[in-house]
């Protein structure tokens, strides 16, 4: 049996990415999305996904690139002189697994986020972070850790196999896969340790914000068994801060596509998201939860 999780990050970032979400939940494949707590529109997202109870939503910490939660005064290490979360990703995770007082703040601003996302009322699917930095160890341990305390019960690990891709476009490069496997194993091996569902693998790291119809039906295509997610960055169109050259409403058209949703119909293809496959206990491996009766 293969499982199928397909999850739009980045809800709350803008209108434009809030009516791609909720279209390609009604009428597409879109099976999940993941929140931005203190993005612009964070609270006009709430409010469609309490109309919208069958998709289920997760909290996407934002810790680089992005608006804090807390005040800046209280992430002297976290944000630039703006007051924006920092995007020197690479002196970021330095300072952070080098500074005690950086891990607090840190610590500080991923239960505020936690905090935001329990006063919405809504049921926490899962957790992701934005721009995959909780990949960082450090990161990726308080993240757990806090989250627990919250009920997380689900967690993205970037593991993306290159081989599936290559499938589609064989000259797909392996390097960027290889890179981050090492710290997306050691995740997903203390989340499941944690007692967290961690899919088996993730799709649209390599094709982030160009995720295409034949890209995505491709991947459907290939689906290897166990769970798998595929995440995406759907937008009616361009918007503030949106990544310049990112195909967002291609991501889009391609989860309305008919003939792939046509493709997600198949009676091998069992979707939903994060928690619809929890077994009794989060920590037995997706391939025994997509195997059991």
């Amino acid at each position: 049996m293969r499982g199928l999780i397909v999850t739009a990050d980045d809800f709350g970032a803008a209108r434009e990415v809030n009516d791609a979400i909720e279209a390609a939940h009604r009428g597409g494949i879109l099976t999940a999305a993941s929140l931005m707590v203190a993005a612009p529109a964070a609270s006009d997202a709430v409010a469609r996904a309490r109309q919208m109870p069958s998709l289920r939503v997760g909290l996407h910490v934002v810790l680089v690139e992005g608006r804090p939660l807390l005040p800046a005064s209280a992430l002297s290490h976290l944000v630039d002189g703006q007051g924006f979360l920092r995007s020197d990703m690479a002196a970021l995770g330095a300072l952070i697994a080098g500074s005690r007082q950086a891990r607090r703040q840190l610590g500080a601003e991923i239960t505020a986020q936690f905090e935001a996302f329990r006063a919405t009322g809504i049921e926490l699917d899962h957790c992701s972070a934005h721009k995959h930095f909780h990949l960082h160890p450090v990161v990726g341990e308080l993240l757990a850790a806090i989250g627990s305390r919250f009920g997380l019960r689900a967690v993205r690990v970037p593991l993306e196999p290159g081989r599936v891709l290559r499938k589609i476009e064989p000259m797909t490069p392996w390097a960027p896969a290889l890179l981050m496997a090492p710290l997306a194993l050691l995740l997903r091996r203390r989340c499941r340790a944690a007692g967290m569902l961690a899919p088996d693998r993730v799709f649209g790291l390599q094709w982030s914000g160009a995720m295409s119809k034949e890209r995505l039906a491709g991947l459907i295509r290939h689906l290897p068994d166990g769970l798998s997610e595929i995440d995406l960055h759907p937008a009616t169109g361009p918007y503030p801060w949106c990544a310049p050259g990112s195909r967002y409403r291609d991501e889009f058209d391609a989860l309305m596509d008919p003939d792939i949703v046509a493709a997600c119909r198949n009676s091998s293809l069992r979707m939903g998201g994060f928690s619809d496959f929890l077994g009794p206990e989060a920590a037995v491996s997706a391939a025994h939860l997509l195997g059991a009766p």
